[in-house]
């Protein structure tokens, strides 16, 4: 099996929608095509893992200029690898391109976010070589 990591494309929307969704963030297709319309103005879109057939994993990067860093900080704020698929190393092919490109883009260190319950997760970002640094609080605004 050949797997393609690329950005995400417009047409991307309704499998994109599927993956997060099975993450448990619910979206509408129209949302996901409006987040990846800015996304691209800002010129870094969210990666996906594709096998011959379809879009079989993302990932979702951002970089943000804090006061407290001397470089922008680079993030993975989603990550999901179709059920069926994982455990094949697609994650970490998702994850090597999200640090090469966001080390491009000025950035010298990269926070990924996973939810408290996920760990599973939390233990392969901690074979990638990620650390447990800090919490992180959220509050939803009306």
């Amino acid at each position: 099996m050949t797997i393609v990591i690329r950005e995400a494309r417009e047409s991307d929307a309704p499998r994109l929608v599927e993956l997060i969704i099975a993450l448990g963030h619910p979206i509408e297709e129209a949302d996901v095509r409006r987040n990846l319309e800015i996304l691209g103005k800002n010129e870094i879109l969210p990666l996906v893992a594709t096998d011959a057939e379809r879009v079989i994993g993302m990932c979702g990067l951002s970089a943000m200029v804090t006061v407290h860093r001397p470089a922008p900080v680079g993030r993975v704020s989603v990550m999901i690898v179709d059920e069926s698929y994982r455990g094949r190393g697609i994650g970490a092919l998702l994850m090597a391109e999200a640090e090469k490109r966001l080390s491009a883009h000025g950035c010298h260190i990269l926070e990924v976010t996973s939810n408290v319950s996920r760990e599973r997760a939390h233990q392969f970002y901690e074979k990638l070589g990620y650390e447990r640094t800090s919490y992180r609080f959220m509050k939803t605004l009306a």
